[in-house]
């Protein structure tokens, strides 16, 4: 008979391409693991695994039972959830959120849910789109926060507000403060995005590329976080786009000058995507009105944040 730890078991090996690795993840010895496999291929009558020194690959058929044993440990969590989650936002949540929006949503947010919802044991996972919505597949992750829209059929999304984009140049920039750009005005030759993989910087050379003078001209530099470009730019190194809710109004940087686009402005839509089949959508409604609510009576909301729960 197959169980649901052997299917564990080769989930994790799939992921880790390594027995001792794999074994790590589901604190088990290797010589455990490796069993388990092994009377999973008898049980199944096929082998899934190519054992090599130091490596494996899995088979044709190793894959696809991979695939499908990750559609059956997920289901599975998912009704253990339906069974211990009668009271909302009680007990663990595992969220993902996006790097351009971690550290300007979390410490809005976690005081408040901490007040309201004291039974609740938020973990999160901050790293980038694909990743976190291959994790949300796989029942990693119970929800995501992110710019939308989210890929994938099995993915439910609720919109939470409209985050616009500005203008971010050096104070000393002749472009008048006061005054509304357009992409025109932005000096590609000089644009600092985030580096690959970042969905702001896709969205970012979106907006840009309509009018680029030269649009095989790559951006010149690249950053691994927000608070890196705007060190760049605030140092006179380039120009760039940066998403208004990152702007902490209490602390400006006097190097740096923010610029609004004229309408309509260029922005992001941020939301909260879950799978279709998870039985926690009553969590996930809450969890999308405390964001919204954290940022509405937060002593520093972007001026122009517009709610959409």
């Amino acid at each position: 008979m197959i169980t649901l730890r052997q299917l564990r078991y080769l989930s994790s090996l799939a992921r880790h391409r390594h027995f001792g690795r794999a074994a790590d993840d589901c604190a088990v010895t290797q010589p455990a693991l490796s069993m388990q496999v092994r009377e999973l291929e008898r049980e199944i009558g096929a082998e899934l695994v190519e054992r090599r020194p130091g490596d494996i690959v899995l088979t044709e058929v190793g894959l696809e039972v991979a695939r499908r044993a990750d559609s059956i440990l997920t289901a599975t969590r998912d009704l253990v959830d339906f069974v211990r989650h009668r009271e909302v936002l009680a007990g663990p949540l595992k969220l993902g959120i996006i790097p351009t929006l971690a550290p300007y949503i979390l410490p809005r947010m976690l005081p408040l849910l901490q007040r309201q919802y004291p039974d609740l044991r938020l973990e999160v996972r901050e790293t980038q789109t694909k990743a976190l919505l291959g994790e949300l597949a796989s029942g990693g992750l119970d929800a995501v926060m992110l710019a939308l829209p989210a890929d994938g059929g099995d993915v439910e999304t609720m919109p939470l507000f409209e985050d616009a984009f500005l203008l971010a140049v050096p104070a000393d920039d002749p472009l008048p403060a006061r005054g509304r750009v357009s992409v025109r005005d932005v000096d590609h030759r000089r644009l600092i995005l985030l580096e690959e993989g970042h969905c702001l910087r896709d969205q970012a050379l979106a907006f840009c590329a309509t009018k680029r003078a030269d649009p095989a001209q790559p951006a010149s530099l690249g950053a691994t976080s927000l608070s890196t470009v705007l060190q760049m730019v605030a140092n006179g190194y380039g120009v760039t786009l940066v998403p208004e809710v990152a702007i902490d109004a209490r602390l400006p940087d006097p190097r740096v000058k923010l610029l609004r686009f004229r309408d309509p402005e260029p922005g992001r839509s941020v939301g909260l995507a879950w799978r279709r089949t998870s039985p926690r959508a009553r969590d996930f409604a809450a969890l999308g009105e405390a964001i919204v609510a954290a940022l509405e009576t937060d002593a520093r909301p972007p001026a122009r944040l517009r709610s959409r729960a």
